[in-house]
């Protein structure tokens, strides 16, 4: 008898501890996954990729403008009355995880596109994951037809005038007010004129953006090259801007010191010096079109 009662205990209290168990597994699935939204307002930081994603079936619709530098004085009302740059693109969702874009701009006549897939999605609650990670690969093309090269004896076929980038973009929403977001890129340029110049050009991406309103918020946009021309130092892409959304569109207004706006022009080519005036006022517009009937989450 004292055996059975012995083995009742243990089968009781067995029982017990499976369905406690089980009533914290039904309690876990039923907490939800929280994934981090509007972490950027635009898949743009400014120049740069932000970590942020089209969802699956929006066509985003950019314009990027860029006016000439301040220190062009007031006879050129301080760079307003000169385009420096322009870019028309269109960027799609192919899934909420998945998009591609084209563009073309006015800065050496650049022909750009660009994948981008979303590694890893931040989010917390019953998967917590603690940065998101979106991997970007892309090409530029320049298809001016003059002056594309300082040696008279090299022929700018296609092969020459082609560059692609590799980017890796780790980032994170670390409250409603404040992201943060780094991503190393690998920028290759098929042709260089100095041998000293490298092919590879490696650089670290620095993107924030805090939110001051509801609608309004403060972006930095800065990128450090590790290896560029030794006896050519590039002045650094710097761009500080707002951010303001308005429903569908979202605005964003800024000086930058980079006269281009691919990777490969702000990255490789020579920027305008902060400290001396070469600056310049720009904006960027987005406006975002839903192709098919999906609900775009945090709009």
């Amino acid at each position: 008898m004292k055996n059975l009662f012995i083995i009742s205990l243990i089968i009781s209290a067995t029982l017990n501890v499976i369905h406690a168990q089980s009533m914290l597994d039904e309690i876990d699935n039923e907490i939800p996954t929280e994934k981090a939204l509007n972490a950027f307002k635009s898949t743009r930081v400014i120049n740069s990729h932000s970590m942020e994603m089209l969802p699956y079936g929006a066509l985003d619709f950019r314009i990027l403008h860029r006016f000439d530098y301040l220190s062009t004085g007031v006879d050129n009302f301080f760079g307003l009355d000169n385009a420096r740059t322009m870019r028309l693109g269109l960027d799609y969702g192919i899934l909420d995880n998945l998009s591609v874009g084209i563009g073309r701009s006015t800065y050496k006549k650049e022909i750009d596109g660009f994948a981008r897939y979303r590694l890893l999605w931040q989010s917390k609650g019953k998967k917590s994951i603690p940065v998101s990670v979106v991997y970007t690969v892309g090409f530029v093309y320049q298809s001016q037809k003059n002056n594309i090269f300082s040696d008279p004896d090299v022929t700018a076929n296609f092969s020459r005038r082609l560059s692609y980038y590799h980017q890796v973009i780790i980032g994170r929403k670390f409250s409603e007010r404040f992201t943060l977001q780094l991503s190393p890129i690998l920028v290759h340029s098929n042709y260089v004129e100095n041998a000293l110049d490298p092919n590879n050009l490696f650089a670290l991406g620095l993107g924030t953006r805090y939110k001051i309103t509801k609608r309004f918020a403060v972006l930095i946009d800065y990128t450090y090259p590790f290896n560029s021309f030794p006896f050519r130092p590039l002045n650094h892409p710097l761009s500080i801007g707002v951010d303001i959304e308005t429903g569908g569109h979202v605005f964003q207004l800024h000086f930058s010191n980079s006269p281009g706006v691919t990777e490969r022009a702000y990255i490789r080519d020579q920027n305008g010096d902060w400290f001396n005036g070469n600056i310049g006022f720009g904006f960027n517009i987005s406006r975002l079109f839903q192709i098919t009937h999906h609900k775009i989450e945090g709009l």
